[in-house]
């Protein structure tokens, strides 16, 4: 550390999770075994200790990191009870909203501009839509096959019986393979959804239905939810610490950057105090941000790639298929003001800061690899997660040298230029 920097001795971090139903715990045992991993690999000092259940769910942090001493407190901005609710559907109405979200991207032309940025996220887009349907069509012809077998048994029992030929006996028995149809279709959908832990299907497409409901607008009950995060920043904004850091991971990177730019135009941001930074992970913000109706998150994003209160950095892989890799949000969406500053975009690099051995296990566990910002590499270079959240560097004096990754793309989607801000 260079003797010019001031050293971090207290932060307080606020993770924003993606789309995920599953209770913040997992987020504390993530980092807790993920940081041990690191410290060894990179030969430093990290505990993780205590930490609460309740509403306002937390662990604290201690580390040793370039023979400085860091305490932070790890705040998880809990919306897994929202999502929880939006994957409550039947599978019936899983196939509606397929119909439904589809219509919306193809109808806005919002999955034409998506295709001009990454074929990844694409890819992962269509996944669901596709695994949908193939699972429709093998339970309908499964359903059909096995009706057939019952009213070939049914037609020959009752021309064994002398009733056949008849033209009610003809009707029962199709009644009756219908009937089949459908309940052996029902039986294999809801046996394939039992199994959405493995195949993703249903939560991916309850993921991109949520954020396509509203046309890319914030929905009512997550706009609620917004609002207390940012209540809850801008009270740390006012402790006696040295840095404020928030992070979102995945779709929990446009809600971040929401947050952020609603504490600073509120003025919760005081002179003098926490030097606040925002680090967007693994980030899908054109996925809403191309929606006819996202004119808030455009504003917020146009907002905060100038602001002198924060320093953003936005940190993505090619390596992971279900972000838009080293696009600029600010930039693709259209909205660059003039003199932005934000955000600083690089790459995490994947293929060189895991080993080949590791990379070769991880490469094709994509969902696994979404999640790689939070967890140790065993070739780590600048990026490092727990130096970030535990280390004695703010995020502006670890990056402040750093040039943008040159392969980065900075430019608005095709035929997306002429968006303008409300």
């Amino acid at each position: 550390m260079t003797s010019d920097l001031k050293p971090v001795s207290l932060r307080r971090v606020f993770h924003i999770p993606g789309y995920d139903p599953i209770h913040p715990r997992r987020y504390r045992e993530l980092y807790r075994s993920e940081s041990a991993a690191q410290a060894r690999i990179s030969g430093y000092d990290i505990t993780v200790q205590g930490g609460s259940a309740g509403e306002l769910f937390h662990w604290f942090v201690q580390a040793r990191i370039c023979g400085q001493a860091v305490q932070a407190r790890i705040d998880v901005l809990v919306w897994a009870d929202i999502v929880r609710a939006s994957m409550a559907q039947s599978v019936g109405a899983t196939y509606l909203q397929l119909v439904q979200t589809a219509w919306i991207y193809l109808g806005t032309g919002t999955l034409r501009r998506l295709m001009w940025l990454r074929k990844g996220p694409i890819i992962a887009a269509l996944y669901p839509v596709g695994m949908l349907l193939g699972q429709l069509l093998l339970a309908v012809l499964a359903g059909w096959w096995l009706g057939g077998l019952v009213q070939a048994g049914l037609n020959r029992a009752l021309g064994a019986a002398g009733w056949g030929g008849g033209a009610v006996a003809t009707d029962v028995i199709w009644l009756v393979r219908l009937g089949v149809l459908v309940a052996v279709s029902l039986f294999l959908l809801r046996w394939f959804k039992a199994r959405n832990n493995r195949l993703f299907a249903h939560y991916l497409m309850h993921d991109y239905a949520f954020s396509a409901q509203h046309l890319g607008a914030t929905p009512p009950a997550l706009d609620d939810r917004l609002a207390q995060f940012t209540g809850q920043i801008a009270r740390a904004l006012q402790d006696p610490v040295d840095e404020v850091l928030v992070v979102g991971h995945s779709s929990g990177a446009h809600l971040a950057i929401s947050v952020v730019a609603d504490l600073i135009r509120a003025g919760h941001v005081p002179a003098g105090g926490p030097r606040l930074a925002l680090l967007t992970l693994g980030q899908v913000v054109p996925m809403v941000s191309f929606l006819p109706r996202a004119k808030q998150l455009r504003a917020d994003l146009a907002y905060l790639a100038t602001q002198d209160a924060l320093t953003w950095v936005d940190v993505t892989a090619p390596g992971d298929g279900c972000c838009f890799a080293l696009c600029d949000p600010v930039a693709v969406s259209g909205v660059t003001p003039p003199g932005k500053r934000w955000p600083l975009v690089i790459s995490a690099a994947f293929t060189q800061s895991l080993s080949p051995a590791r990379w070769k296990a991880l490469r094709w566990r994509f969902f696994r690899l979404h999640f790689q910002y939070l967890c140790a590499f065993d070739r780590p270079k600048d990026y490092d997660y727990f130096q970030i959240t535990a280390g004695p560097l703010t995020l502006a004096d670890r990056f402040r040298d750093r040039a943008p990754s040159a392969s980065r793309i900075d430019v608005a989607a095709s035929k997306y230029t002429s968006m303008v801000l409300p």
